[in-house]
């Protein structure tokens, strides 16, 4: 590696209790990433889980024998400047919001959730002007640089960053890394060995095949969930498939369809959990608690296991593969949100999609892909439309395209839409500096 060039990544919500995860990561491909600098960076409301974080992640360096010098700051500026690589993983508004995000929906009996539908928008909105913000930094300061967006949610943020600003931006999420490590688990291979098929949207995407030495393994992996095996994430119920949705979808669905095909059971025990044990967020509130905990003990030299109770488990397998895929022009597989650019026919080229790629020096190169079955085509060009509305809402603060949007959301009551997106308007205001006339005029 010593005629390639020395990488300087940056971590945009670098306090994350996810960022050991990268430091993981890093610390095992560090023989291919030569890595020189790393910058974590945060907010002055970050600052001292920053600290406890970055005092860790210099541990696990040090632990690793690695020459990386780890920055902490609350400059985003001298954090992005000539970074070859930017991390984006961070929350506007923090934990509370999240909360939030899923309890004003249950008022509505809609579903509460920081991805989709009601939550999911309002996360957005806060998340958009922010973004934005960076990009600008990042055409100033490191034009060159790859951004890699973790942030939720992670399709309509990248699609944002792509239609709005010159960087270079591709989407991640762990949702698909936890269905191929799954898959090789259940076929009892190695992860290598096998690639999925993957199409659809963030959050929202099926697996047409899985295919291992060049033979369908789908059936077999279908047969393995109708017999009670789950691909399962640790923020969604893990209750079984019903039979005949597995049997006529004849597709690998994703934890997170379980919204869409199983609404009413996920929405009772939703309600049921924030009336005793919290809900997620309120789960996740605690669960970081701990975790931070266990962050400052200066004896602990690698990511704890609790971790993996988290939600991003497996994220440093996405990102730091990425990266190495690009540096190192790999031309290897993965699962990325990125421009449709005709993959999806029924979809705009501009539109952002969750796809199987091949990646390297250039970036990634979605796989071409047969024309969409309509048992699935419905529901994505839905969801889609939906995501555009989203961003023109949160790109400009139009209160006619964020009302249509949540009209068009099938987690969304349509009776409901009106109060629902002006609570959420109400309770998220000081986030929203693109809607402050539309929050002034209607007195919200």
């Amino acid at each position: 590696m010593e005629d390639k060039k020395a990488l300087k990544i940056t971590v945009i919500g670098g306090g994350s209790s996810y960022t050991p995860e990268i430091i993981e990561g890093l610390i095992e491909r560090h023989h291919q990433l030569p890595v020189a600098e790393l910058y974590l960076v945060d907010i002055e409301a970050g600052r001292e889980k920053l600290n406890i974080v970055g005092a860790l992640a210099q541990r696990m360096i040090e632990q690793a024998g690695l020459d990386i010098d780890i920055h902490l700051t609350l400059d985003r500026e001298e954090a992005i400047k000539e970074a070859d690589f930017i991390i984006t993983q961070f929350r506007v508004g923090l934990l509370d919001a999240r909360i939030q995000d899923e309890k004003i929906p249950l008022q509505y009996n809609c579903l509460g959730q920081e991805t989709t539908g009601a939550g999911g928008m309002a996360k957005a909105l806060r998340t958009i002007p922010v973004i934005l913000d960076i990009c600008a930094d990042i055409e100033r300061l490191a034009p060159e640089a790859w951004l890699i967006n973790f942030t939720n949610p992670s399709g309509i943020i990248t699609e944002t960053v792509l239609k709005h600003t010159d960087v270079q931006c591709i989407g991640l999420c762990n949702v698909p890394v936890v269905m191929h490590n799954t898959c090789a688990e259940m076929l009892e291979v190695e992860r290598k060995e096998i690639e999925l098929d993957l199409i659809g949207l963030n959050h929202l995407v099926w697996g047409r095949d899985v295919i291992y030495k060049g033979q369908s393994q789908l059936d077999k992996i279908l047969s393995r969930l109708l017999s009670g095996e789950q691909i399962s994430v640790s923020n969604i119920s893990d209750f079984p498939w019903e039979e005949d949705l597995l049997k006529s979808l004849e597709l690998l669905p994703c934890p997170y369809h379980k919204y869409y095909y199983q609404t009413s059971k996920i929405l009772e025990e939703e309600i049921e959990a924030a009336e005793n044990e919290g809900t997620r967020g309120e789960v996740v509130k605690k669960l970081e608690k701990e975790l931070f905990k266990l962050y400052q003990d200066p004896n602990l030299r690698e990511k704890p296991a609790m971790l993996d109770e988290r939600g991003g488990h497996f994220y440093s397998e996405a990102a730091c593969d990425l990266i190495n895929a690009i540096y190192n022009d790999l031309g290897t597989t993965h699962y990325l949100n990125v421009p449709n650019n005709g993959v999806i026919d029924s979809l705009p080229d501009d539109a952002v999609i969750e796809r199987t790629c091949l990646v390297n020096q250039s970036g990634p190169h979605p796989f071409n892909s047969e024309k969409l079955e309509p048992k699935i085509r419905g529901l994505i060009q839905v969801v889609k439309d939906y995501e555009i509305l989203t961003i023109q809402a949160g790109v400009n603060g139009y209160y006619d395209a964020a009302y249509q949007a949540l009209l068009l959301h099938p987690l969304v009551d349509s009776n409901s839409v009106k109060p629902l997106l002006d609570d959420i308007l109400a309770a998220n205001s000081e986030y929203l500096p693109q809607f402050e006339s539309v929050i002034e005029e209607k007195n919200l």
